[in-house]
């Protein structure tokens, strides 16, 4: 028979797991911004969403606030890092109106999450009181960042492709929020099961969509390559035309 307590460390390490892979799946996505040279339609709000989430988890897990939770520092502490990455990226290769709001968030959330550090070690006194306040914060920030995909969601509604909606993100968007979910019913964390439970279902939602619209978006792209190619024949033809009559006038 399996404890209860090797059940809950077992889905921790899968909620690490799950979590780390989340924050790496959008490595393509900042590949394809870099490749580019530009953010083009993609919203900065998963990221800093994501920032402020974990920054705000690595707060709850620490001794003097929720002892005895580690697995949920390391996880958060990893996707901490890994969106300080994404942002710095999407600062360098956003155009300056863009990177000035970007900018201004982030230093907005740095803000509330020292402010919050200070406010816990000074005014409150024992970690049950600190677990709750903290734990409380902290799982409004998780439904935002599982909730942030749905600017993205409504594009995709929009234009009917999911070009914008990497599929990776949705996936273990789902996993994550699922084993996170899973591991917080042993014994029951209320701050950590009801946003990853809402992120569960959001991450469904976000793959029922890319299952809708998947097709159209190929049709969407192939038109696109399509028209892009034409337009190369055009601009092509003129210069082959016109070397065409030197050497006939040759």
């Amino acid at each position: 028979m399996v404890s209860e307590e090797t059940a809950r460390t077992a889905l921790g390490v899968a909620g690490n797991i799950t979590a780390v892979t989340l924050f790496l799946s959008t490595i393509p996505t900042f590949y394809r911004i870099w490749k580019k040279g530009s953010v083009e339609q993609y919203s900065p709000v998963p990221y800093l969403a994501s920032f402020f989430n974990c920054g705000l988890w690595v707060l709850y897990g620490m001794p003097f606030v929720h002892p005895h939770s580690l697995l949920v520092v390391t996880t958060n502490g990893s996707g901490f890092v890994i969106e300080i990455g994404y942002l710095i990226i999407f600062l360098l290769y956003s155009e300056t109106r863009k990177r000035l709001r970007v900018a201004l968030m982030v230093l907005l959330e740095v803000l509330v999450i020292g402010g919050l550090v200070l406010f816990v070690l000074t005014a409150v006194q024992t970690t049950q009181k600190r677990s709750t306040i903290v734990g409380s914060i902290s799982g409004a920030a998780n439904i935002l960042m599982y909730a942030s995909p749905l600017s993205v969601m409504k594009l995709v509604i929009t234009t009917k492709s999911v070009e914008y909606m990497p599929f990776l993100l949705s996936l273990f968007c789902f996993l994550n929020g699922l084993c996170w979910f899973v591991y917080a019913l042993f014994p029951f964390d209320p701050f950590i099961a009801i946003p990853n439970g809402i992120g569960a279902l959001l991450g469904i939602l976000q793959l029922i969509l890319y299952a809708t619209f998947y097709k159209s978006t190929k049709r969407i792209l192939a038109a696109r390559n399509e028209k892009a190619d034409m337009g190369l024949a055009v601009i092509s033809s003129p210069i082959s035309t016109k070397h065409n009559g030197s050497e006939a006038n040759a």
